[in-house]
């Protein structure tokens, strides 16, 4: 089934107050054009879950469209410094701060994938994260009676992840580094995938080309060129530092808005 949409359409099936993964790595293939879009859209009380975010949690903040972050890092890379409107959102109490390290989102995600309802984990066991996120609590190992952690399952609603490449099936690949999209896939109730260029159903057909996402994960499919601007999309174009930089010049939600509707962030 033909799953091809525009980005209006897809992004639109997501509901407020929704949990929403996203895809990538800090600048790295993040699908921004999506995030814009939900703000655009003007999605309220969104459950953000991200491994190590930065413009795509910071801009969703500051639209006011997050209710909570899940996520072991948010921040840009050292040269664009700190993601300051997650940290005022947090600060004034308008969103909620789950704080992980990368692993625990990563095994709260692999406990969903798997179906069960927690995921045991070896570490934290002197960390001040257990005494301000409720998703961590003690268990013991039946077998030998060890003290462990544990960190309860995230299952998003819906991830948002963006490929290189996707068929309108909805089978997509991913060059370079995965991150976490594949479990993401794997860990959520469905999957939009946007993708830089849509390819034949011919391509994933034969044994050499292979999906990393397989169609029947995915609800929606966008053709979005520079749907990860300004950030990196590997092997297609780096992080456009002046959009990046004057992103973090503004000063409010207002001058978002003006901003996207200038197109400046590339959509």
């Amino acid at each position: 089934m033909e799953k091809l949409c525009t980005l209006s359409e897809a992004v639109s099936r997501i509901r407020d107050g929704m949990t929403v993964g996203l895809g990538g790595n800090t600048l790295n293939r993040a699908p921004m054009a999506a995030v814009f879009e939900l703000i655009r859209q003007g999605k309220r009380n969104l459950r953000l879950v991200k491994t190590a975010g930065a413009m795509d949690i910071d801009a969703l903040c500051l639209a006011g469209c997050a209710a909570s972050v899940d996520a072991g890092f948010i921040s840009y890379e050292t040269e664009y410094g700190l993601a300051q409107r997650y940290r005022r959102s947090v600060q004034q109490g308008l969103v909620q701060a789950n704080e992980h390290a990368c692993y625990t989102v990563i095994s709260a995600l692999r406990a969903a994938s798997y179906g069960i309802p927690f995921m045991p984990v070896r570490g934290l066991k002197t960390s001040d994260l257990r005494a301000v996120n409720d998703y961590f609590a003690d268990v013991t190992d039946p077998f030998t009676g060890e003290k462990l952690a544990a960190v309860r399952a995230i299952r998003p609603d819906v991830s948002i992840v963006h490929a290189q490449v996707a068929d309108a099936r909805g089978n997509a690949r991913f060059d370079g580094p995965k991150y976490e999209d594949v479990l993401l896939s794997r860990a959520s109730a469905t999957v939009i995938v946007t993708a830089e260029r849509i390819v034949g159903e011919s391509f994933f057909a034969g044994e050499r080309e292979k999906a990393d996402i397989p169609h029947f994960l995915v609800s929606a499919v966008v053709h979005a060129p520079h749907g990860a601007s300004p950030g990196a999309c590997p092997g297609c174009y780096e992080p456009d530092g002046e959009a990046v930089r004057a992103f973090l010049q503004l000063p409010d939600a207002g001058a978002l808005a003006c901003w996207l509707e200038r197109g400046r962030c590339g959509w």
